[in-house]
């Protein structure tokens, strides 16, 4: 399998993202509900730390992709919901290097601000696109 990032403008690039991600024989493809700093039976975890429960989504993220016998290395599409942007955004150059790439491919992504998650003290949820 090949990943190829495709950037016609680099801004996103500051973000470990690329405008999109040409795939070329890629044989299985895994898609991942959003992940959220809970626990086992779904209570939130860090309410009111940003930093904190992106760290705890992107660990769960890997998880699940492990049980998939997949790794986060296999991401092409992360998508981001947050019920404060301005928070995600300065906890970004802290956790930004969470999804970037061993491989060097920056997965797509967007960045959503929606008023609530599941649960009130849930700040953020990932939810991914992998391919193997």
């Amino acid at each position: 399998m090949e990943k190829r990032a495709v950037n016609p403008t680099p801004w996103l690039q500051h973000f470990n993202l690329s405008h999109g991600v040409a795939v070329d024989g890629a044989q299985r493809m895994v898609f991942l509900s959003g992940q959220t700093a809970s626990d086992a039976e779904g209570k939130a975890m860090h309410p009111g730390d940003m930093t904190a429960q992106i760290r705890e989504a992107w660990r769960q993220l890997g998880a699940a992709l492990a049980d998939a016998g997949m790794s986060t290395d296999n991401i092409v599409r992360l998508n981001m919901y947050v019920t404060d942007v301005d928070a995600f955004m300065a906890a970004a150059p802290e956790v930004i290097g969470l999804w970037a790439s061993r491989s060097g491919c920056h997965p797509v992504g967007t960045l959503l601000g929606v008023s609530r998650l599941y649960d009130p003290d849930i700040m953020v949820e990932l939810e991914a696109t992998a391919v193997g």
